[in-house]
């Protein structure tokens, strides 16, 4: 048993956070995300997080793992399509938000939103995918490790 460690890191988790390098890209996945298939067709590890929220995983990892400060926006947030503008609530980006302004100085500066197709686009270079059970509709973001 390890203390100050928040338990939805599991091990595999904890291995990729530590193996991640600048730059890298890590994919926090809601349960609608296709996780393994992206991971599998992009060569990324798939690491699982079921059951747990993404907004206790974001917490847990950033107490940890620095955003880069080298680009612009280091916290991405799946955007909602044009057809379910209006019609889709996402009241998890609000408590995405409020976490990463926990942990980055830069505050809202440091996140943008990206367009659910070209999330998945960028997704194509990432470190690693984490499938968790976030069940909030467009629950999705890719963080860019940072180097302090």
């Amino acid at each position: 048993m390890l203390r100050g460690i928040p338990k939805c890191l599991n091990p595999d988790l904890i291995k990729v956070i530590w193996e991640m390098g600048h730059g890298d890209k890590l994919v926090l996945a809601d349960a609608y995300y296709p996780s393994a298939s992206t991971a599998k067709r992009n060569g990324s590890i798939l690491v699982r997080c079921d059951g747990v929220r993404n907004t206790e995983v974001l917490d847990a990892i950033l107490q940890f793992m620095p955003l880069d400060t080298s680009v612009e926006k280091p916290a991405l947030i799946m955007d909602l399509q044009d057809c379910d503008r209006g019609k889709v609530e996402t009241p998890v980006w609000e408590e995405y938000k409020k976490i990463v302004c926990k942990y980055d100085p830069r505050g809202l500066d440091c996140i943008g939103m990206i367009e659910r197709f070209a999330f998945y686009e960028a997704a194509k270079d990432a470190y690693a995918v984490v499938a968790t059970g976030e069940t909030s509709l467009y629950g999705c973001m890719i963080l860019q490790k940072g180097t302090e």
